[in-house]
């Protein structure tokens, strides 16, 4: 591969994206590599995996040393978050605070982007944790650490639809500089997280599927209509809805 490559597609993305979703020890990347910012979002799902798969691993472990379903579920949780940093966590407590802290799309960004935590953004984040662990510990408890990894791979599907699908609010940023991806990309990653879904659930993956879904879709009307469009927070907040959405309708399945 060389800085002029023009491919849709690059086994050079996945190592690319993870650089970027997740806080993982991982190899100094050519800073050209970074201009296929955009072209890497069909990827996304792999960083859900990895996560995904880190956050099972500690879970089930746990779970097999005799551990409580309640704890083990805290201790995969504790690895999601780890694992990337907590960026989405960050984006979902910004955007909670920005979009009912302000009453003008002006005021509401400058909010997002305050490194100040508020009302809104501390109770966002105690609400979908609290979701995020009980759904967890039930899939944990039933034996189905499947319910999870798709989770994970999935929700990250989700974002590149978003950052195709509404302008960019700020003008700046992560969002901004990474850039709409092409319809393709964000095709391929959508098709690839939802095959993959329905290789480890079966055709019960179409509620959970469809829950997270309707989670993007809702944050993205309200984004449109308080904001004018998105932003990186807004992508990290619609990972957290869209993966705690499919857990919990999982959960409701077993």
């Amino acid at each position: 591969m060389h800085k002029n490559d023009t491919r849709t597609f690059s086994p050079w993305d996945v190592p690319l994206v993870l650089v970027l979703l997740t806080r993982l020890p991982l190899p100094v990347l050519p800073k050209w590599l970074f201009e296929r910012q955009s072209k890497a979002a069909w990827a996304y799902p792999a960083a859900g995996l990895v996560v995904g798969g880190l956050g099972c691993i500690v879970g089930w472990s746990a779970m097999a040393v005799g551990l409580s379903g309640t704890v083990s579920a805290v201790l995969a949780v504790a690895v999601l978050i780890a694992a990337t940093g907590a960026m989405h966590e960050d984006g979902l407590a910004d955007t909670a605070d920005g979009l009912w802290g302000g009453y003008t799309p002006e005021r509401r960004l400058e909010i997002m982007k305050d490194s100040h935590i508020g009302t809104y953004g501390v109770l966002a984040l105690l609400v979908i944790q609290l979701l995020r662990i009980s759904a967890v510990a039930s899939l944990l408890a039933a034996g189905s650490p499947a319910g999870i990894l798709a989770a994970t791979v999935f929700s990250r599907a989700l974002m590149p639809p978003l950052m195709a699908g509404l302008p960019n609010a700020r003008g700046s940023g992560l969002s901004h500089s990474v850039g709409a991806p092409p319809p393709l990309s964000v095709a391929a990653g959508f098709g690839l997280a939802f095959v993959f879904s329905l290789a480890l659930l079966g055709w019960t993956a179409l509620l959970p599927v469809a829950c997270a879904v309707t989670a993007t879709v809702g944050l993205a009307i309200i984004a449109k209509a308080k904001i004018g469009g998105q932003t990186g927070d807004i992508l990290g907040a619609s990972q957290q809805l869209s993966e705690v959405a499919f857990l919990l309708a999982v959960a409701a399945l077993l």
